[in-house]
Formats: structure tokens, C-alpha cells, sequence
């Protein structure tokens, strides 16, 4: 059975769009339960019910006509429940409904399985037959799993197929949304252009050919080249090659001709699309066609004809003189966006950034914040390389992505992109004014950083210090670990620029999601792993040299501190703290003018919150890192956007952690900051306040927002809304009375992310 359960999965998988889908699924597990009746009813969002998609068995004339609503019929029942219904008489039962032009009354035995997606129902699954039986445990768990696989293709392909073609008249457009990852806040609104790797077939976008006959042209000369490399292979390795290994150099260029894959790719090209996605579209039908043969041997050339795909994309990739087109709104979208791609595209016009796969804190990402461009990643179900000359907003406060939005929709972004430029300029003119209550309590506001175009956003915007300067970015745009004098040259940069303000190195901070591709660190369960300080101290090759670039860049400015990551234990810290010190005594040795600066821990497991006091003894500071605590408290991978929705910094557990925090730090007299993302929120920066942090560290584009939000404000008012929400147990409840409570005290509600309903 799992055989079975793994070839309609693949089948499915590679299916072009969703008739296809529906139709190989009725067809796939009526043969394979040997029932009388598969059908698939699919949720349809403007009619609000449930509409027979496929079926084999019932009468052909009722698919696309019956439509059911939650609850109503057997169907309906299971959408409602949103479980399995196994019933041997199911025309006794109180929910059946008769529908005369199905023609199910000859069927008495009924199981119908819910197919879910993201916590919704997307539509049932069905099978019947005539004689009167339950289906039995087997049967059921096949047909559950089934569901649970194929929910995710189901609703690609429902996504896909609601697009429409570009452009078709806005009155036959759907608007969709896709969900990800906030990557960098704010929100755009522009044209996506789909960027892709080098010979990738799955991420060919989707574009119309400018002109045909250039692009046959184009597709013949690629193909001659592929047909002129299979030969001279063929020739180099005759002589070593059995004759019946030889002749598979022979089915290759019998697959090249015209009368073959060649003149179904020009077909297609003749159709109206460019030869790349003319390519994609024959080769993976190809492929999906002999992946499905039960012969191993001819189940085997689908790899084969995926090759010879690839490598004529690939010629015709670089033989593709047309430069890519940007628009002034353009919303760069890619399947793993990289710092390679942002760099393709004119500043001046790249409004957004979208990424299927990656996270929050890839190099991208961060590049992204940096620059201050809204950014949304993860969006696993978005058909990106359908996206190629559609409209799209991103709000990037939400992490949605808004597919060929309606005039309602775009209006209202377009009023929050205004707000935003308006506020952007009101807010310059806090540059110089202190982060200070109304009441007269200052509290300095830090930057995170960790490239230097960071550096001049960040003393723009009023900068009073450097919270946590990422060395690991650095490392991440190299091939090998860069060398003391490489390294002690980029921080000096760092440290130059903020003199005499406080810059905090983090040591180098590799490992989960982070990862260098000169070290790799295969791992099942990488956040639990060797990470941050872990890897480190099990390399002092690599912390001595580190250390020892930090201290020399600091020579004559002094304004270095050094921070150390996913501290759990005293000993990580006395380790650590003894290197620092060697390091130290070494550089004086060789003449340097430095002192030993302070030395500090991030905050981020929960080991470490309950030894805050006796970490509090061993170092000069204390800083939170809010991310990745939440994420620890929580169990909740933030990157992740299965789960992303139950991440959340306002959670009361979280909050009660970090005010454990900084009171317990503060009983030894040692200073508290916080660096993670809900320090760089209004609503969240108050409460932090509040709770005594001595310092906020945040991304320089949130740094004028939570300043005014400070300035409009009490001290005793934020800590009264702080001793509100400590006594309440629900963090959206807690984000309401937040943003109602700083309406009340006159904090602009633009100051507050807005997230449309």
C-alpha cells in the first residue's frame, strides 16, 4: 500500500494544473481501493460551498454543477466536523441528501475524508460502492493519509489555476493571498518580476515569447549544441563502453529530433510562450509521464530526459541576450532569493522582495532590512514562477502576500504606503532629539547591524550605539574563513563610524539556520544543535582569531564590547572569558595598545534565564536576544510557516521571562539590553521600557518609530499598560489593549503596524 500511496503522491505532484490533479486522483484511488465511486469536491470561495470537481463512477453531467454547503449532505458533514465519515447504509443517515443528477442512490456504502490545509478545509475526498459494507480501518487511514499528502498539491494547484494568463480583463482575475515569514517590515506594492537559477526547469517563470520565430530560432540553436555534446561524449567513451551502454547516447539524440520532445517544445513555442517555459512544460510532462511507468528501466530515463532538459535550458539561458526588464515598482521574486539577486536590480526600483524558501535571518534577509526593503519569506505556496508580470502587495508587518489584488485592497495599501512616506519624514526630524518620556526618562536606542551600508542608515536615523553587530556576515559572503587582518579591517569600519558610541560584537554565531558553505554543519534538529558559542569554543582557532581582529580594530577608539551567543552554561562563559583574556595579554605583548573590554552573553535559552544571577557575576552586561528565547519558550521554529502564526514575543509566558530578566540582572547590578525584534515595535519598546531595560537595540528602520512612540508617552503610563497585560493570559488580547492604550495616550496609530482585515 505504500507503493501505491507514493506513486498517486507523485503523480499527482507533477500534475500541470488542477483538472489534471482532480481528475488522475478519482481515477488513481478508485483503482486502487477497487472501489466503485471516487469523487473530489472542492471548496469554491465565491459561491461558499463545496462544488463536485471529478468523479469516477457518478454521472459525468453533475461535475462542476453540484454544490453543497458546509453541513449540508454527508459532504457538508465532514467539512463541518472535519473528520472521517465511514457509513455502511448512507442513505439512512439523518445528514444524506439525495442530489437525482449523480446517480449515487445505486451506491449504499460511504466514506468521506476532509482535505485540509493550513487548518482549512479545501474539500472530500469520496469513495462509494453498492453493497452494503463499512470501509474498513485500513481503507480509511489510506484515504486519511492521502488526503494529508496531497492537501499541499491540491491547493498549488487551485492557486495556479485561479491566476488566469496575464493579460486577461481584470473582471476574470482572482484576488489571492499567500502567507509567509515577515522578513523586513513595511509594505510594497509593484510588479513581480520571477528571477531563477542557472538551468533550474521547476523555477522557469512563466512569460510570453516577444517574438516566435526568435524564439524557435533561439530553442534550435540550443538544441544543436546539446545534440553536438551527446556526440562528442558518446565518441570520447566508445571505446570504453559496452555496445548496449553506447546506445543510450543513441536514444538521446532520437529524443532531440523534431518528431520528438524538439517539435513538441516549438508546438508549444508556437502557442505564444518563450522557449524556456515551452522547455519546462514538455520536459516535466515527460519526466511525470515515465516516473509513473511500472518498468524500472524506463521508470529510470525520466532522470535522463530531465538532464537533457537541463542542459538545453542551460544553453538557452546564456545564448538569452534580452536584459531582464524592471519596472520602477519592481517586487523581486525567487524560490530561494539570494544577496546575488537583490544586487541584478536597480536600487531605485526594487519596491519588495518575495522568497518561497529561506528565513528571517538569511544573508538576504538581512541585506533586505538593511536596506529597508519590505521583504516576505517562506511563502512555501506561493506558484512563484507564475508570478512574472503580476500585480502583488506585500505587507511585510503580516508576512502576506497579495496576488492581483482588487481596487478595495490596493486602495488601502496604497493609503498605508502614503502614511508611511509621511510619517518617514516627521520622524527624520527626531534624528537629533533623545529617545525621552514626556516625564523625563531617557532610554537609549541602539542599532542592529551587519553590513556597512547598515552603518550610514543607522546614524541617519539617530543612532545612539551598536546593539549586536552580526560578525557572521562577513564569514557568509566569502569561500573560507577570513583572515585577522581581513577581519580586524571590516570591524574597524564598524567601530570608526560609531566612535565613541558603544559598538557590541557578537562572536561569530553559525550554526541553526546560519550556515557557511566552507563549513557545513549537517544536522537533524540544527536549533538544538552546535551552534553559536558551542561551535566556537570547540574551534579556538577560529574565536582566537576572531578575538583577536575585534581587539586590534578597537586600538585607539575603545568602544568595543564582545558578546557571546546561545551561552547555557557557566563554564561556556569562564572558557570563553579566559580566551578573551589570553587574547588580551597576547596583543599587549606584541605591543598593542588595547584594554580588555567589557564582555557580555546573549540571552536566548531558557537555561539561561534561570541562572541569569550567577550569569550576572561572570560578565559586564546582559543582552536578550527576544527571537530566538521566544522561539525556545514557545517551541516554535519563527522561520517556519507551518507553525509561524504561534510564534509570537507577546506571548505572557514570554513576557514574564524577559521580566525575570532584567529584574534578577539588575539585583547584581549589572545593565540589561535586548536586541530581538520586539524591541523595535512601539508597543513592545514601551513595555521593555517599562519593565527597566537599560537599553533597546532594534533595525534602524523601526529606530524613529519606537523614539516618537517613547516621546508621546509617561514613564509611569508605560508601566501601568505593563502591569495591565502582565495579568492577562492571551497575547492578542494583549496586543489590543496595547494598541488601544497608546491611542489613548496620543501615539499616532501609524506609528503601529497596520495590518488590513
Amino acid at each position: 500500500m505504500l507503493e501505491v500511496l507514493r506513486k498517486i503522491v507523485q503523480e499527482v505532484s507533477l500534475a500541470p494544473d488542477l483538472k489534471s490533479v482532480v481528475d488522475m486522483l478519482v481515477k488513481s484511488i478508485r483503482h486502487a481501493m477497487q472501489t466503485q465511486v471516487c469523487s473530489v469536491y472542492l471548496f469554491d470561495a465565491d459561491e461558499h460551498s463545496y462544488v463536485l470537481m471529478a468523479s469516477e463512477g457518478l454521472n459525468q453531467e453533475a461535475i462542476g454543477s453540484v454544490r453543497l454547503s458546509a453541513g449540508e449532505g454527508l459532504v457538508g458533514m465532514v467539512v463541518q466536523r472535519a473528520e472521517p465519515i465511514n457509513l455502511e447504509k448512507a442513505d439512512e443517515h439523518p445528514a444524506f441528501k439525495y442530489v437525482e443528477t449523480t446517480g449515487e442512490e445505486r451506491f449504499s456504502s460511504f466514506l468521506g475524508v476532509p482535505i485540509i490545509h493550513h487548518r482549512d478545509v479545501l474539500g472530500v475526498l469520496v469513495v462509494q460502492q453498492r453493497e452494503q459494507r463499512r470501509f474498513d480501518e485500513s481503507e480509511e487511514a489510506f484515504l486519511v493519509t492521502l488526503s494529508a499528502q496531497l492537501a499541499g498539491a491540491i491547493a498549488h494547484a487551485e492557486a495556479t489555476g485561479s491566476l488566469g494568463r496575464i493579460g486577461e480583463p481584470e473582471a476574470t482575475k482572482v484576488e489571492l493571498h499567500f502567507d509567509g515569514v515577515p522578513g523586513s517590515s513595511g509594505v510594497a506594492i509593484g510588479q513581480g518580476v520571477v528571477v531563477a537559477p542557472p538551468a533550474d526547469l521547476n523555477s522557469v517563470p512563466d512569460k510570453p515569447a516577444g517574438d516566435i520565430e526568435e524564439e524557435v530560432e533561439s530553442f534550435a540553436a540550443a538544441l544543436e549544441q546539446v545534440r553536438s555534446d551527446v556526440r562528442a561524449v558518446s565518441l570520447s567513451l566508445a571505446k570504453r563502453l559496452r555496445s548496449q551502454e553506447q546506445a543510450l547516447f543513441d536514444v538521446y539524440l532520437r529524443m532531440l529530433e523534431d518528431n520528438a520532445l524538439a517539435g513538441e517544445v516549438v508546438a508549444r513555442i508556437r502557442q505564444g510562450v518563450w522557449a524556456q517555459s515551452a522547455l519546462r512544460d514538455v520536459i516535466l510532462e515527460h519526466v511525470r509521464k515515465f516516473s509513473m511507468m511500472e518498468d524500472p528501466y524506463l521508470r529510470e530515463r525520466a532522470t535522463d530526459i530531465r538532464d537533457l532538459g537541463r542542459r538545453i535550458l542551460a544553453y538557452l539561458q546564456e545564448s538569452n541576450t534580452r536584459p531582464q526588464e524592471f519596472t520602477d515598482t519592481t517586487i523581486l521574486v525567487a524560490d530561494e532569493l539570494t544577496p546575488a539577486m537583490l544586487g541584478e536590480v536597480p536600487t531605485d526600483k526594487l519596491v519588495g522582495l518575495v522568497s518561497v524558501h529561506g528565513s528571517s535571518n538569511s544573508h538576504a534577509a538581512i541585506l533586505a532590512r538593511s536596506l529597508g526593503i519590505p521583504t516576505i519569506m517562506g511563502v512555501v505556496d506561493l506558484p512563484y514562477t507564475k508570478m512574472d508580470g503580476r500585480e502583488l502587495v506585500l505587507d511585510g508587518y503580516s508576512g502576506r502576500v497579495y496576488v492581483q489584488p482588487g481596487e478595495e485592497l490596493r486602495a488601502a495599501y496604497a493609503e498605508i504606503l502614503r502614511d508611511e512616506k509621511e510619517q518617514a519624514a516627521e520622524l527624520q526630524t527626531l534624528k537629533n532629539l533623545p529617545a525621552e518620556t514626556k516625564d523625563g526618562h531617557h532610554i537609549p536606542l541602539w542599532v542592529n547591524t551587519g553590513l556597512l551600508a547598515d552603518i550610514g542608515r543607522s546614524l541617519e536615523r539617530g543612532a545612539e550605539g551598536i546593539g549586536l553587530y552580526r560578525t557572521e556576515i562577513p564569514f557568509m559572503t566569502r569561500d573560507f574563513f577570513p583572515s585577522e587582518q581581513e577581519q580586524r579591517q571590516t570591524y574597524h569600519r564598524q567601530l570608526k563610524a560609531f566612535s565613541p558610541r558603544p559598538v557590541t560584537m557578537r562572536t561569530l554565531d553559525i550554526g541553526g539556520d546560519k550556515s557557511l558553505s566552507y563549513f557545513p554543519i549537517e544536522e537533524d534538529n540544527p536549533f538544538l544543535g552546535w551552534r553559536g558559542i558551542r561551535v566556537t569554543l570547540d574551534h579556538p582557532e577560529i574565536f582566537m582569531v576572531q578575538v583577536r581582529a575585534m581587539l586590534r580594530a578597537s586600538e585607539g577608539l575603545n568602544n568595543l564590547r564582545i558578546m557571546l551567543p546561545m551561552v547555557t552554561s557557566m563554564h561556556e562563559i569562564q572558557e570563553a572569558s579566559r580566551q578573551i583574556g589570553r587574547a588580551v595579554l597576547e596583543l599587549q605583548e606584541e605591543g598593542c595598545a588595547i584594554e580588555r573590554p567589557e564582555v557580555g552573553v546573549m540571552v536566548e535559552v531558557p537555561a539561561a534565564v534561570y541562572q541569569i544571577r550567577q550569569i550576572a557575576r561572570l560578565v559586564d552586561f546582559i543582552s536578550v536576544g527576544s527571537n530566538d528565547l521566544a522561539q525556545y519558550l514557545l517551541a516554535v521554529d519563527r522561520n517556519n510557516p507551518r507553525v509561524s502564526d504561534l510564534y509570537n514575543g507577546y506571548h505572557p509566558a514570554v513576557l514574564q521571562a524577559l521580566r525575570f530578566v532584567v529584574r534578577e540582572a539588575h539585583k547584581e547590578g549589572v545593565p540589561v539590553s535586548i536586541c530581538g525584534e520586539l524591541a523595535g515595535e512601539p508597543g513592545g519598546a514601551l513595555l521593555l521600557m517599562a519593565m527597566g531595560y537599560d537599553t533597546l537595540s532594534m533595525n534602524a528602520t523601526n529606530l524613529p518609530k519606537v523614539k516618537a512612540a517613547i516621546r508621546k508617552i509617561n514613564l509611569t503610563d508605560a508601566q501601568a499598560l505593563l502591569k495591565e497585560v502582565m495579568s492577562m493570559d492571551d497575547a492578542e488580547m494583549i496586543q489590543q489593549v496595547i494598541a488601544r492604550r497608546l491611542a489613548e495616550q496620543g501615539v499616532a496609530q501609524r506609528y503601529l503596524p497596520f495590518i488590513p482585515g
